[in-house]
């Protein structure tokens, strides 16, 4: 089945390529020749999410699906929440501006229960379905590790000693966020074409 992701971010698009498997054809809106800026002006991840697969479904007519992932910082009252990308001023997806203005943020604060929410809109045949992923954790004092992209530096999962960007791609992948939403998107679509 092929399938658009709603997305040119290579990290996440090998990402959720790895957790579907080979099952799925999917591509990218680069694969489909989309080069719009596409809004993302919801004041929730689940608006965000919607509003970027309806975008494509109606003007490409074809079946996709979209996320939309917040880090939620209980002590900082769920922020950066959906202005993860673009939490530090003037940036846009800046990871280390991002994670400094985290850190800075919660400075000595011993609350630092997190957790990461993802939620994916999924358009087969014109009908959105949602999907959504939580891993709780706790925000580290300072970025540790290599791998991974945006927070994952910065973000401990429960049940770890270490952040995302040293547990690496194959345990983020079974443990992530984005791996809980993305199987209930794979059960779904699998049960439709059964």
């Amino acid at each position: 089945m092929k399938i658009v992701f709603v997305t040119n971010n290579q990290h996440k698009l090998d990402e959720i390529k790895n957790i579907l498997g080979q099952e799925f054809n999917i591509v990218s809106l680069n694969d489909i020749g989309c080069h719009d800026d596409i809004p993302e002006t919801g004041d929730t991840l689940e608006e965000n999410a919607s509003q970027k697969s309806n975008y494509i479904a109606s003007r490409y007519a074809l079946d996709c699906f979209a996320d939309d992932t917040g880090l939620e910082v209980d002590a900082l009252g769920g922020q950066p929440g959906v202005h993860s990308a673009r939490y530090a001023k003037e940036t846009d997806h800046d990871s280390q501006a991002n994670m400094a203005k985290l850190l800075d943020k919660l400075g000595n604060n011993n609350n630092r229960k997190a957790r990461f929410r993802t939620v994916i809109s999924l358009i087969v045949h014109g009908k959105e379905h949602r999907f959504e992923g939580i891993v709780e954790g706790r925000i580290a004092h300072q970025p540790s590790g290599v791998r991974g992209f945006g927070y994952d530096p910065v973000f401990i999962p429960d049940g770890y000693d270490k952040s995302f960007a040293e547990l690496g791609d194959e345990v983020k992948n079974q443990i992530s966020h984005r791996a809980r939403a993305v199987r209930k998107l794979a059960e779904h679509i699998k049960q439709q074409h059964v």
